[in-house]
């Protein structure tokens, strides 16, 4: 079972950038899928972004043009970038794995790491 810790996250004006970072141990997220998701308070757990074992990525409307996902596989470590933070994108922030090669925003994700919080002032 793998293992995930983000960081990152802390509080920053609206237009200002931060990097999430997602610590991945007991399995390589080299074959895995991995993706960021966020819930805010009193709202459902959306899908952010999301990149498969191949590298292909998948990206929420709310972020596209805005957000990069990445990873180091050498690190064993996923990231997003955020840029252009608006108000709307204060949430708690959570990284995620599955197996398989592919995946997207919609599919069921089996292991979560604690969750990092972004809070974005307007």
């Amino acid at each position: 079972q793998v293992q995930l810790v983000e960081s990152g996250g802390g509080s920053v004006q609206a237009g200002g950038s931060l990097r999430l970072s997602c610590a991945a141990s007991g399995y390589s997220i080299s074959r895995l899928c991995v993706g960021w998701f966020r819930q805010a308070p009193g709202k459902e757990r959306d899908g952010v972004a999301i990149i498969d074992s191949a590298g292909r990525t998948r990206y929420a409307d709310s972020v596209k043009g805005r957000f990069a996902i990445s990873k180091d596989n050498a690190k064993n470590t996923l990231y997003l970038q955020m840029n252009s933070l608006k108000a709307e994108d204060t949430a708690m922030y959570y990284c995620a794995a599955r197996g398989g090669n592919y995946c997207d925003l919609s599919s069921v994700f089996n292991a979560w790491g604690q969750g990092t919080q972004v809070t974005v002032s307007s």
